[in-house]
């Protein structure tokens, strides 16, 4: 029943998103593909608060998470190798949805101590003027990351260092607790502060060692690429052929991006640009990194091994990055692996940690400000808790909240698409 429930709403989500990318890129020509203003776009910063940097890696920190390894790997396991291709279609069309949303929310976001909040929830409310469907995006944003994705991101953390050293869960829950509380404590300037040093570090880390990866086996290049393409159109392809191919890489390539969820807009509206397009563009330079590099280049580890002579029962995808690392490095794979869990999953912590906050400081609009330090510590205990229960509900639940995000988000932006137009001739 449950797995009727998500397909039903993915099939809705997938031709909001993808109709509504279609749409954006047409009307705005093409605008995922303006690379010189996205470059220029980093001038306009916002010296007292969070720099647009720093609210670009808040942003990538949130996306490049365990689905970079994980689910990646299950596209793969699942729908073959023409997922990849399906991958990098979905990030270059909804790259245009991350545009949109995030001019939305730079629009209309409002102060927030020396930096900013806004989101879907505040040009729903603002711009729609639909609050109640705003205040249901914001319940549902707050349900899939604290309760979800924060509890998978600590279960995933806790079970493979467990793996590796087998040192209790339960420890480690704690202390990833306390190494959260540090940050999270100290608001969104911490936040942002954290995250633009550290995704840096392990995205420049995890680029050169799978290149190294990648460079030891550049014969097979050609044949994986050849493979990737062929697979994605072929009626015959594991996993029950294109169709299948083509809505495991939708799905997997808006987990991955989080293109047209919302979530992304969150993260750009803390600072402030000199237009409100800027932002816009900034994200979409996420999009392209997160699906050109970090996604694409797990993709190509994996494809180089051979992957097709593993067998496993209930995968969910990180069994076979870690096959396919150590059948590169041996058991340096295993360390590599484990250093990209901790850093990937605790960097969404902390970001998805914000996206919480930033919706619940929209619903109870300074009303009630005990209940901050009320989600705070409630995050916390959360973060114990995954490091001690099986998320396999938790990922079925997750399914649900995010084709709820992206269905509410994207049917938003098509009614606000005039608003939409006109300020993107004003500003770009």
């Amino acid at each position: 029943m449950l797995k009727i429930v998500i397909d039903i709403l993915w099939s809705i989500a997938i031709v909001f998103l993808v109709g509504g990318s279609i749409y954006f890129t047409w009307k705005l020509s093409g605008v995922q593909f303006h690379f010189k203003r996205m470059i220029h776009c980093f001038k306009g910063t916002n010296k007292k608060g969070v720099s647009p940097f720093e609210s670009l890696t808040m942003a990538l920190a949130a996306r490049i998470g365990v689905g970079s390894l994980a689910g990646i790997a299950l596209a793969i396991y699942l729908g073959g190798p023409g997922t990849i291709f399906w991958i990098w279609i979905t990030g270059i069309l909804t790259a245009a949805n991350t545009f949109v949303e995030s001019t939305m929310a730079a629009k209309y976001q409002e102060k927030d101590g020396t930096s900013y909040k806004g989101g879907p929830p505040y040009y729903i409310d603002k711009a729609l003027k639909k609050p109640k469907l705003a205040q249901t995006y914001a319940i549902v944003l707050i349900i899939s990351y604290i309760f979800g994705f924060i509890t998978i991101q600590s279960n995933t953390i806790a079970k493979s260092i467990e793996e590796y050293i087998n040192f209790p869960t339960v420890i480690i829950g704690i202390i990833l607790c306390f190494l959260t509380a540090y940050i999270i404590m100290k608001g969104i300037t911490r936040i942002a502060h954290i995250t633009g040093k550290l995704v840096p570090i392990m995205g420049v880390g995890y680029f050169i060692l799978c290149l190294f990866i990648i460079l030891q086996n550049l014969s097979k290049l050609p044949t994986v690429i050849t493979e990737i393409i062929i697979s994605a159109f072929n009626i015959k392809s594991l996993g029950g052929g294109v169709i299948s191919s083509f809505i495991i890489g939708v799905q997997r390539g808006v987990f991955s991006t989080e293109a047209g969820l919302g979530s992304g807009a969150i993260a750009s509206s803390t600072t402030k640009t000199d237009k409100n397009t800027s932002s816009g563009y900034i994200q979409v330079l996420g999009v392209y990194f997160t699906v050109f590099i970090i996604c694409t280049l797990t993709a190509l580890v994996i494809l180089t091994s051979d992957y097709t002579l593993y067998n496993w029962t209930n995968m969910n995808g990180i069994e076979l990055t870690k096959y396919a690392l150590t059948y590169h490095l041996g058991s340096l794979g295993n360390i590599v692996l484990l250093f990209s869990i901790i850093t990937f999953a605790y960097s969404t912590i902390i970001s998805g940690y914000y996206y919480g906050e930033s919706s619940l400081k929209y619903l109870i609009e300074g009303k009630y400000p005990i209940l901050i330090p009320i989600l705070k510590i409630l995050t916390l205990i959360l973060i114990i808790l995954g490091s001690i229960i099986s998320p396999t509900i938790l990922w079925d639940s997750v399914d649900i909240f995010v084709a709820i995000l992206a269905i509410i988000n994207m049917y938003s932006l098509i009614c606000l698409r005039k608003e939409i137009m006109i300020d993107y001739k004003k500003n770009k």
